[in-house]
């Protein structure tokens, strides 16, 4: 069940249109700079050797007829085919504006690449190619790269290419300088990108030890496997993760494309709630991600191309699917479904295309992995935004069902006073009525007892930070107390507050200071190691912290590493860095008498105000 008014659902609609208008916005900016770069590169024109009688060894390619050659398009696509392409193209010069150049090749999956350059009489030779080690190839450039010489001249280039994925060959003449800027602009922006993706996996991660719901985990792996497809077919993956596993190299793309899917299948059921709409689509979710697994376990041992034309027959139908059941769900008016369905558009058919150019079934002028990019930082946007959607209308419910329990607490409170005044007026009948009415009012008092029980552990909780409150802390004072008295072991208090903070507030507004101290009682709860450890909100800019069955030395080195942590993080707010430091005062003891307590509370207090006049960011944990 979701949550929403017509004021919330109106507002989602302005921030999700506005997360697209920018996103779509940053990506044509990418584009319009790649395009407006000089063009220190062109594409060289190809040709295809048809007559195979020819396609033996080089000395026979060269040799054969021009009639046994074709121009083709560059790139050239040749589809699935484990046959070797012979290629042959011509350079009217080899250095470009006066600069020496290079051949690549952009498509980082092929097996084996041959290459010859025939130049002022003289021959070279290069070999490259995803079936071998990374770290054999000449050039450490993730996609294939080779020299041409580099004295002036005209030079005849031929190709041998073969590969058991997609035979897809976009040859590019670039000049060397402006394809090493070209690199470390096309590198910044993927850093960024497979960045964004780790940010998004880590946050979703989190959300999902904090509130154990499946479906941040889910789309944790989801972004996981995406991005390690993506880091596949650019060849960042082979560079970096795995450079010596070649035959894992050729296994990956289908792997984990098909992992991908198998957590895109299960969040989408679980985002949409589809089996509380309908048995049967859920079952059918189920089987998909099934069948998405058994590709995932027999893609470490099918051929590539079986492998992947399965995948791709699985990929339209649950694109397909998906799509139709986003829609169908949105036509239903569950608010999220809208959202989802665009959100998934996006690199669904990104993906999609990408494929059918990959199988040369269309054409498209952007490469299929730049258009993968441009759909995953869309998707994954969009669907950041829509789990907080989600989040924050499940917490408007939540709030809806407590003020629906305090109006039951309500009720029974009249019908409480109402059995008062019946008793008064109706003693005639009393008799009769004390029992049932006994009855009601037992039910209505358990009631009454268990909501009293939930507000007042509601009660504890500081509204700001979410941490407990000065309540709460000092019932656990009184309880660890007596804890310590009974059974003689240590209870250390440490008593922290917020340095110069007065001045945060003065110079950036009481919403950053606010912001100062949810940052701070944050790091506070993450430097605890035990459960039974409690970090509170005192008051105001103030933390108690109460560490029981600790001595002196142990409670001082984790101020120590608190105090530490929060000075090497700085605050952020509205693009602003706020340095922060604390001080404490520690204190350990085994309680001897009733409310020793309270004086070993006194006892911390009392240090931290030494720290605070011995200069401040620092930890007094002795007199």
């Amino acid at each position: 069940m979701q949550f929403s008014t017509p004021t919330t659902r109106i507002t989602d609609k302005w921030l999700f249109g506005l997360t697209v208008v920018c996103v779509v916005a940053l990506l044509v900016l990418f584009t319009d700079k790649g395009l407006q770069q000089s063009r220190d590169y062109y594409w060289p024109a190809l040709k295809v050797l048809t007559d195979k009688q020819y396609s033996d060894a080089i000395d026979q390619v060269m040799a054969a007829p021009d009639a046994a050659w074709r121009e083709d398009n560059n790139p050239m696509n040749a589809g699935l085919s484990d046959e070797p392409v012979w290629l042959r193209f011509t350079l009217p010069v080899t250095r470009i504006n006066q600069q020496a150049a290079y051949i690549e090749i952009g498509y980082p999956l092929l097996d084996s690449i041959d290459v010859w350059i025939h130049s002022g009489g003289r021959s070279g030779k290069f070999h490259a190619g995803d079936a071998e080690p990374f770290e054999q190839r000449d050039s450490k450039y993730h996609g294939f790269l080779f020299p041409l010489p580099e004295q002036e001249g005209s030079a005849t280039v031929f190709m041998r290419v073969q590969s058991s994925s997609v035979v897809k060959v976009p040859v590019k003449i670039w000049q060397q300088k402006a394809f090493w800027e070209h690199i470390s602009n096309t590198n910044l922006v993927m850093g960024l990108f497979f960045g964004l993706l780790l940010a998004m996996a880590l946050s979703n991660l989190f959300f999902f030890f904090t509130t154990r719901t499946l479906t941040f985990i889910y789309y944790t792996g989801y972004v996981i496997c995406l991005g390690l497809t993506l880091a596949t077919l650019h060849g960042f993956a082979y560079k970096y993760l795995w450079p010596e596993q070649a035959w894992f190299q050729s296994k990956a793309i289908s792997l984990f494309a098909s992992t991908t899917l198998i957590f895109a299948v299960v969040f989408s059921a679980s985002l949409l709630e589809i089996s509380s709409h309908s048995k049967r689509l859920a079952t059918v979710f189920k089987v998909l991600a099934g069948a998405f697994g058994l590709i995932a376990a027999s893609a470490l041992f099918l051929d590539y191309a079986v492998s992947i034309r399965l995948f791709l027959v699985l990929l339209t139908f649950t694109v397909f699917l998906i799509m139709g059941v986003a829609i169908w769900l949105a036509r239903k008016k569950v608010s999220v479904a809208g959202y989802y369905a665009l959100a998934w558009g996006a690199l669904l058919v990104s993906a999609f295309t990408a494929s059918l150019d990959n199988l040369d079934i269309v054409s498209i002028n952007v490469p299929s992995q730049v258009l993968l990019v441009y759909g995953a930082a869309i998707e994954v946007l969009m669907l950041a935004f829509i789990l907080a959607i989600s989040y924050s209308r499940q917490r408007d419910f939540m709030l809806a069902a407590k003020e629906d329990a305090l109006e039951q607490e309500r009720e029974a409170v009249r019908a409480k006073q109402a059995l008062i005044e019946l008793q008064q007026t109706t003693q005639d009948e009393l008799e009769y009525k004390v029992g049932e009415r006994t009855l009601e009012l037992e039910i209505a008092l358990r009631e009454l007892s268990e909501a009293n029980r939930e507000l007042e552990k509601l009660n504890t909780i500081d509204p700001l930070t979410g941490i407990r409150n000065r309540r709460h802390f000092d019932k656990r004072l009184q309880a660890e107390g007596r804890r310590s008295r009974r059974e003689q072991t240590p209870l250390a208090l440490a008593m922290v507050d917020i340095d110069y903070f007065k001045s945060v507030n003065d110079q950036h507004g009481h919403s950053a200071g606010d912001a100062c101290i949810k940052h701070v009682a944050s790091i506070l709860q993450q430097q605890l190691k035990r459960l039974s450890d409690d970090v509170c909100r005192y008051g105001g800019e103030e933390f108690g912290i109460i560490l029981p069955n600790t001595d002196t030395d142990g409670a001082e080195q984790l101020l120590e590493a608190m105090r530490a942590e929060i000075a090497a993080q700085p605050c952020m707010f509205d693009g602003k860095v706020i340095s922060l430091t604390i001080s404490a005062g520690v204190v350990s003891g085994v309680i001897a008498f009733s409310d020793e307590e309270n004086s070993l509370l006194k006892t911390a207090d009392e240090r931290l105000y030494l720290a605070k006049q011995a200069g401040r960011n620092r930890v007094v944990a002795k007199q």
